[in-house]
């Protein structure tokens, strides 16, 4: 290292800020840290105390866990430090307890799922029991049909595919559910209020808060977001002049992603998309190439953010419904490159002018230091105080904060805990809703965490508790649940939203 006292060392210099430029996302796992918040953790010592022999406390709240740990950049920039901290051993005891626990809790569950299993079994092995005695007792039985149920009831029930995007019907029961009275009741309302001359945006929203029909919710969405005006004979106009608009962006921006200015950017953008989900769509090369041109000529257009991680997840909705404009197929098994060009460039920029239109509410949530974010999770907590002491108790017991996991409820609107065709269900309410992604998010996010109130309250440790509010059990959810959540929603804010000083004892 040079001794030149004039020149910084690498590490320390500061980097120019340009329009665009990535700003810092600490996710789940590490938010961003506070003072005033954290004062009480912060230690008087940079160094890890030794290790004592024999068997190691049980790490039960965070601060406990904190304890154990070391971070890198509490040692500080000297190098002598650095080589300490990097000389140190780690606790093998307490990284073992760790790894035991983690794994006795697993062993826990599935064994737990085994137990229910074979109930199930004892209760199919009995019905078959007395079918067979049925059979026996028929003269009518056929030998051949009778081998055939008996192969049937042999295999392994497999679950129905549940869609990639939930259709009207309830997806738990059946993949392709026939439309009911009711359904076809509100798909004809929907048609003929879309069809007059000037769509009344106000019945609309309240038509779209229940859910709206796969057939009619491109425009729906177009018309909620304010992308399309209530004027029909105006629409084709605007879409054309706006689809004309945003290629026009393509041509005098994408070149400039190699550029020194864009680069990280770009970089960045190329590598969160195949982090996306659903894989089957995002890794598709053609969806790739769109979802790069979107986030980077909206990161370009918006300097004071620039591109944010989750700002990625927030196209996949857009993206996925305004495909079902061209195609009758469920899209986790369709070729996107085999749509015509002209296709393609609708559902593009459609989806950019959309993802831009709900980013503008809540754009607060990606600029320096995303204020809006850390308002709202404070404000979560706050609800949770109120409406399930228990909750917030227990997690105050183990020391659990609510950043912790709420961070990316809000950075990514609880895409990341919800199946795609529940958050595709959730923004038909949201686009319905007036400040659906700023406001009425945060009650929707109160009503999830107390949905799993039993699962919470039977874990008593911090890491179990991460490990259970960052991997809720939600991969078969579909309308009804969400039904059910949002109803909690709007419940919460009719009873606290007119009255914020509710929030606080």
């Amino acid at each position: 290292m040079s001794n030149d006292g004039n020149k910084k060392q690498f590490w320390k210099r500061n980097a120019a800020k340009v329009p665009g430029s990535i700003q810092h996302v600490y996710g789940a796992q590490h938010p961003p840290f506070d003072p005033l918040l954290h004062a009480n953790l912060i230690k008087a010592g940079n160094r890890l105390p030794p290790a004592t022999p024999g068997k190691p406390k049980k790490a039960t709240t965070f601060q406990e866990f904190e304890s154990i740990t070391s971070d890198a950049w509490d040692v500080g920039d000297d190098d002598d430090e650095l080589l300490a901290m990097a000389a140190q051993n780690l606790n093998i005891d307490v990284v073992m307890e760790t790894a035991n626990k983690v794994i006795e809790n697993h062993s826990k569950q599935q064994e737990k799922q085994r137990e229910e299993d074979t109930q199930e079994e004892v209760a199919e092995d009995e019905e078959e029991d007395e079918e067979d005695e049925e059979d026996r007792s028929s003269p009518y039985t056929d030998a051949g049909e009778h081998a055939a149920l008996h192969r049937q009831r042999s295999l392994p029930h497999r679950p129905p595919l549940i869609p990639l995007v939930a259709r009207m019907a309830d997806q738990n029961t059946s993949g392709t559910p026939a439309m009911t009275e009711r359904e076809a009741s509100r798909l004809d309302k929907f048609k003929q209020l879309l069809a007059g001359p000037n769509t009344d945006l106000e019945e609309l929203r309240k038509l779209s808060w229940s859910g709206i029909p796969r057939q009619v919710r491109p425009i729906t969405w177009k018309l909620l977001s304010g992308y399309l005006p209530a004027n029909a004979e105006r629409r084709e106009s605007v879409l054309q002049r706006k689809r004309q608009e945003y290629f026009g962006f393509i041509q005098q921006y994408y070149d400039s992603r190699n550029d020194e200015h864009h680069q990280d950017t770009y970089r960045q953008i190329h590598i969160d998309i195949p982090r996306m989900s659903p894989e089957s769509l995002v890794l598709q090369p053609k969806v790739t190439e769109i979802f790069e041109r979107i986030l980077f000529i909206w990161a370009i257009r918006h300097p004071a953010s620039g591109y944010v991680q989750g700002i990625n997840d927030l196209v996949t909705p857009f993206f996925v419904v305004y495909v079902f404009e061209y195609i009758e197929e469920e899209v986790e098994n369709f070729d996107v490159s085999s749509l015509q060009e002209e296709a393609l460039r609708n559902i593009e920029a459609d989806s950019f002018w959309c993802m831009s239109k709900l980013l503008d509410g809540i754009q607060d949530n990606y600029t320096f230091a995303q204020p809006g974010i850390q308002r709202k999770v404070k404000a979560l907590e706050e609800l949770v105080s109120r409406i399930d002491e228990s909750v917030h108790r227990h997690m105050q017991q183990y020391e659990v904060e609510y950043l912790q996991f709420a961070f990316r409820w809000m950075n990514n609107l609880l895409m990341r805990e919800l199946p795609l065709r529940c958050t595709i269900r959730l923004w038909d309410t949201y686009q319905a809703e007036p400040e659906g992604f700023s406001h009425f998010h945060l009650y929707v996010c109160a009503a999830f965490l107390v949905r799993w109130r039993k699962e919470i309250l039977e874990e008593r440790d911090f890491q179990g508790l991460m490990i259970l509010l960052q991997n809720l059990p939600t991969m078969h959810w579909g309308n009804e649940e969400v039904s059910v959540l949002l109803a909690e929603a709007y419940r919460l804010k009719f009873a606290f939203a007119d009255a914020p000083n509710h929030y606080k004892r």
